[in-house]
């Protein structure tokens, strides 16, 4: 009686990354030797390397010195910032928008400079709820407000390419730190975001 062929077992210490693509590829029951896989490991590797790279980012290094001093002390918004990132327990996408709001006391971050903050922590394997206190954090840490808000609205692949597959829903997470803690300043925060800006500015 013939015996059954056992795969190959790679050798895990010295592989690759291309050469575990190949082996996922293999598992899957594709053939990585065909043309149109071919370059597929070196795709992947590079996909997931932008992908992630929110890891080899310093928040110090991001925003770069653009905190300014001012003399202001009414709420800041920044609403729509655009969010990409990847479910840690599947590593499948999601994204979606992040609208973050900070009463300043003293001091400002220049307004690109948010966007470049949430790539840090949204640029990396993640959960929502994490990645809304995170970027929350980093930016109570930085500046010292007296307080700040974070909303984060997503979709999720993982629930709507695989499980329940549900394509319309999404979820919504906050963070409110300081005086965003109080009713009346969460209240504000929130019916800003509702509000539609008038000639779509």
């Amino acid at each position: 009686m013939s015996q059954i062929q056992q795969p190959e077992l790679i050798d895990l210490q010295n592989a690759s990354f291309e050469d575990l693509v190949r082996e996922m590829l293999t598992r899957l029951g594709e053939d990585p030797s065909r043309e149109g896989l071919l370059d597929t490991p070196k795709r992947v590797m590079k996909s997931l390397e932008f992908l992630t790279h929110g890891y080899t980012k310093q928040l110090s290094d991001v925003l770069n010195g653009a905190l300014f001093t001012v003399d202001y002390d009414e709420m800041v918004i920044v609403k729509d910032i655009e969010m990409f990132s990847m479910c840690e327990h599947h590593m499948l996408p999601f994204f979606g928008k992040v609208h973050i709001a900070y009463i300043p006391k003293g001091k400002v971050i220049g307004l690109s400079k948010l966007a470049r903050l949430v790539d840090v922590f949204a640029r990396r394997l993640q959960v929502q709820e994490r990645l809304t206190t995170q970027i929350a954090e980093a930016i109570q840490d930085t500046i010292h407000p007296a307080g700040v808000g974070v909303v984060v609205e997503a979709r999720h692949l993982c629930m709507m390419m695989r499980g329940v597959e549900k394509q319309h829903s999404s979820a919504v997470t906050s963070a409110m730190l300081g005086v965003f803690g109080k009713q009346e300043t969460r209240e504000e925060f929130l019916s800003l975001l509702r509000r539609q800006a008038p000639n779509g500015i």
